[in-house]
């Protein structure tokens, strides 16, 4: 976070250009993004959580699906509504108030709350419009992703994405499990 609050915006990792682009995430990309995130936190030791809104627990289910998951995955909070965000994810009311439930604040709110509430050494927060409708102004596609390893703040990325509401949260799934990767990486 910086001095006055605001998270920082990192660009979207190259991994994700499809995603970011608009491309669909096929099934075998989000079994192969979320293997390979499976492999480096194993190897690594560590534990992930996630906070999820548009996803709604998709990111948590397909981490899930792959075998060894359960070394590695804490849980995850499904927090579509948004007074969720802040019962179960712990994000403040005030960054709520002040920057939306759709914003990169938010976002790296809630990957700290996923990695606090869940007892994990990463977290993954995803937030954004799936649309067809605008939401606090924002249109469909916009959706910020951010990792935080537990007590070090947050990374966010704004993804623009395109497709249907299927499209852009599959999408998003795809950029959060890369992510993810790339935090248990280091990089």
């Amino acid at each position: 976070m910086h001095d006055d609050g605001r998270a920082p915006i990192a660009p979207a990792l190259a991994g994700s250009r499809r995603a970011v682009a608009g491309g669909p995430a096929s099934p075998p990309d989000l079994e192969s993004a979320a293997q390979a995130l499976v492999r480096a936190a194993s190897a690594a030791g560590l534990t992930v959580a996630t906070a999820e809104s548009l996803t709604a627990g998709m990111v948590a289910s397909t981490i899930a699906g792959v075998p060894g998951a359960s070394a590695v995955l804490r849980g995850g909070l499904v927090v579509y509504a948004t007074e969720l965000k802040s019962l179960l994810a712990g994000v403040p009311e005030e960054t709520l108030d002040a920057h939306g439930a759709v914003s990169a604040e938010t976002a790296a709110a809630l990957a700290e709350g996923a990695a606090r509430r869940c007892g994990a050494d990463l977290g993954v927060g995803l937030t954004g419009v799936a649309g067809p409708d605008l939401q606090e102004g924002k249109p469909a596609g916009t959706v910020f992703v951010a990792t935080s390893r537990r007590g070090e703040g947050a990374g966010v990325a704004r993804l623009a994405l395109g497709g249907d509401r299927a499209q852009i949260r599959a999408a998003a799934t795809l950029a959060g499990l890369e992510m993810l990767r790339s935090a248990v990486m280091g990089e």
